[in-house]
C-alpha cells in the first residue's frame, strides 16, 4: 500500500515495517488485507479504553463508541476525532466502499459503512481489523 502522494507524520519503507510488524500485521496494515471474521481478539471484547493503530500508536477510537454488530469484526460508531482517520474509495471488490486509514501513518484499519440500521448515533459503522490496533486499558 504505497501511497506516493499523500506524506504522513510516520513515514517508513516496507523493509522497515516488515521488521516492525507480523506478517499477519504487515498484510492487513500495509498491503490492506483483511483478517477472517470473528477470529480477531476485540471482536467481542468490551474492555474500557482507547484503541490505537498497531503500525504508529496514534489514538483512533474510544470504546464508549464500540457496539455489537455480530459482523465479525470490531465496529465502532464513530472515530476519536475525524482528523485520526482517513477515508478512500475503495473498488477492490467490484462495488464501492469507504476505506479507512490511519491519518498519522496510512495504515488499512477497515471499511465504514452507512445506513446499515444500527441503533447508533452516527448510522456508520466502522468496522476495523483487530489486528490493525492495540487497546490500552483505562
Amino acid at each position: 500500500m504505497t501511497d506516493d502522494i499523500k506524506q504522513y507524520a510516520v513515514q517508513k519503507s516496507d523493509a522497515e515495517w516488515k521488521a516492525q510488524l507480523s506478517p499477519a500485521e504487515f498484510k492487513v496494515l500495509r498491503k490492506a488485507g483483511t483478517e477472517r471474521p470473528f477470529v480477531g481478539e476485540y471482536t467481542d471484547t468490551k474492555t474500557v479504553g482507547v484503541y490505537k493503530c498497531r503500525a504508529c500508536d496514534a489514538e483512533l477510537f474510544r470504546s464508549e463508541t464500540k457496539f455489537d454488530s455480530h459482523c465479525g469484526w470490531p465496529s465502532f460508531f464513530a472515530p476519536l476525532a475525524e482528523d485520526r482517520v482517513e477515508y478512500i474509495e475503495d473498488y477492490d471488490l467490484g462495488m464501492k466502499r469507504t476505506e479507512v486509514r490511519c491519518a498519522n501513518c496510512g495504515s488499512h484499519l477497515g471499511h465504514v459503512f452507512e445506513g446499515e440500521g444500527y441503533g447508533t448515533p452516527t448510522d456508520l459503522r466502522y468496522c476495523i481489523n483487530s489486528i490493525s490496533m492495540t487497546l490500552t486499558p483505562a
